[in-house]
């Protein structure tokens, strides 16, 4: 039984190496297409470049082991029924379960693996990998000054080379403006020949111009009149140019770190539950505010009745006086006075009405800057299942076909598991998208391609158990056959 397993084990090992290597090729070529604009042209030394593309490779890891898991394991059952092992091993009382379980706990290890790679190394690998895209990034091309063309590369500088030899170093035509002091062109130098050298640090480039003039306008703020003109000839004179811009400078990578990218589980959780707290801090404030609120218009009636009762106790306290008062009064004052009150009341509501409407309006918007944070960190957090999950899932769809189909190779294998795969990771990449709008909750979005890959996994495996002609065009076809017969 030990060799038998071994012998299983080695046939899987042979085919998943090769396959996984090759998907993260695939991948790997993707990534350099996506960033080919910004490499090309930055002069970036071959250490930058490794780095790069071994950060790059191994960020492809988790995307590329379950399409190796499910095309090696096609291969390797499609390889055993095409030699009729399977047959063999069948006819001597072993069960397909009993044949795939090495490889049951060889695809165990591994979604196992890729999820402690994509929790605990991944996260790393992608502040990396993104720190340095984004020194890439902001990298200023390589020094390269063609002939015939005005090069503003270097700060505060425009040079003009009307030809340049074939060393790189010799050039004629040579016409320089200084923009260094921020005064427009009131600098230039022209030179009839130089020599162009940076130097080892590449710190600097030293330009040697021979058999040229220097012409500077002098600005004088006081005198707007006029400005003199001063004009020097040399045959020779050398120009640095500060090269410090060129270089690459990197960036700390605490800056990244708080992307959802390059968090674990552990740390996913603590940032949702600080979101949380904080909105929970929110709604608390909200409700406090809007009890005052109640109380402040509780306060208006308030004010409006004591002033009622205030009039009626100083009525009651100078009957005599109040009724002469109110015998030589008008209507008109009572019902005057009357609609200003009223009508102060009302501007006290509206007033309160409206600063409570800005505040709750301000508070809604608040609380959705924090719903779209909270739902992308549950998707990344789920990610780091479903992802594994898929690599067993996969696992238990890609043996029973390979045994139901019987054809090894990179031929037939090749075109069902890219088909299949194609499919698991356009509804993964659907969900994903759907959680993120909020269309579906993460839990849901997230884990709907394995629960769409799971039933499939499952009666592909009960097929390949009881010999089902599953792909066997001649099963399909002799119902309709009878029923011709017997028609005839």
């Amino acid at each position: 039984m030990r060799t038998l397993n071994r012998y299983i084990i080695f046939s899987y090992i042979g085919p998943f190496l090769m396959t996984f290597f090759i998907a993260v090729f695939v991948l790997f070529m993707q990534f350099v297409w996506k960033y080919v604009d910004d490499l090309i042209g930055k002069g970036l030394d071959t250490r930058t470049l490794v780095e790069l593309f071994f950060y790059a490779a191994l960020s492809m890891f988790p995307l590329a082991l379950p399409l190796a898991i499910l095309l090696s394991s096609l291969m390797t059952f499609g390889n055993l029924g095409e030699q009729f092992e399977l047959v063999a091993l069948k006819s001597s009382g072993m069960s397909l379960q009993k044949i795939m379980t090495p490889l049951i706990i060889v695809a165990f290890l591994t979604s196992v693996g890729a999820f402690f790679f994509s929790n605990n190394m991944l996260p790393l690998i992608n502040l990396k990998m993104s720190t340095l895209i984004y020194d890439i990034q902001q990298k200023k091309p390589a020094l390269n000054i063609k002939e015939g063309v005005f090069y503003n590369g270097i700060d505060g500088y425009t040079i003009r080379l009307e030809k340049k030899e074939s060393d790189g170093i010799t050039c004629e035509g040579i016409m320089i403006y200084d923009h260094t002091q921020s005064m427009g062109n009131n600098k230039v130098i022209t030179a009839q020949s130089g020599k162009l050298q940076v130097t080892a640090d590449k710190q600097f480039l030293n330009m040697v111009l021979y058999n040229g003039t220097s012409y500077e306008e002098m600005i004088d703020e006081e005198n707007k009149s006029g400005h003199p003109l001063v004009r020097s000839k040399f045959k020779e004179q050398e120009v640095r140019f500060d090269l410090s811009g060129f270089r690459m400078v990197r960036s700390e990578e605490e800056l990244f770190r708080s992307s959802y990218g390059m968090l674990n589980i552990w740390q996913i959780d603590k940032m949702i539950d600080s979101m949380e707290t904080e909105q929970e801090k929110k709604k608390s404030a909200f409700r406090k505010n809007f009890s005052d609120m109640l109380s402040d218009k509780g306060s208006v009636i308030g004010n409006k009745d004591d002033t009622a009762r205030t009039r009626q106790e100083s009525f009651r306290s100078r009957p005599n006086k109040n009724i002469a008062a109110l015998q030589q009064q008008n209507a008109s004052p009572k019902i005057s006075n009357a609609n200003a009150e009223k009508a102060r009341v009302i501007d006290v509501a509206l007033s309160i009405a409206r600063s409570k409407k800005y505040y709750i309006e301000s508070l809604i918007n608040e609380l959705g800057n924090y719903d779209r944070p909270v739902i992308s960190l549950n998707v990344e957090w789920h990610k780091k299942f479903t992802l594994s999950i898929a690599c067993l899932i996969l696992f238990f769809v890609g043996a029973p076909l390979g045994a139901i189909i019987r054809k090894g190779g990179l031929g037939m294998p090749v075109v069902v598991s890219v088909v299949i795969f194609i499919l698991f990771w356009v509804v993964t990449i659907t969900g994903e998208k759907m959680s993120k709008e909020g269309a579906l909750p993460p839990y849901i979005g997230m884990w709907i391609a394995t629960a769409v890959t799971l039933p499939l996994g499952i009666f592909l495996t009960r097929k390949a158990t009881s010999d089902s002609a599953l792909f066997d065009t001649d099963s399909y076809l002799k119902p309709f056959q009878k029923l011709f017969r017997k028609i005839k």
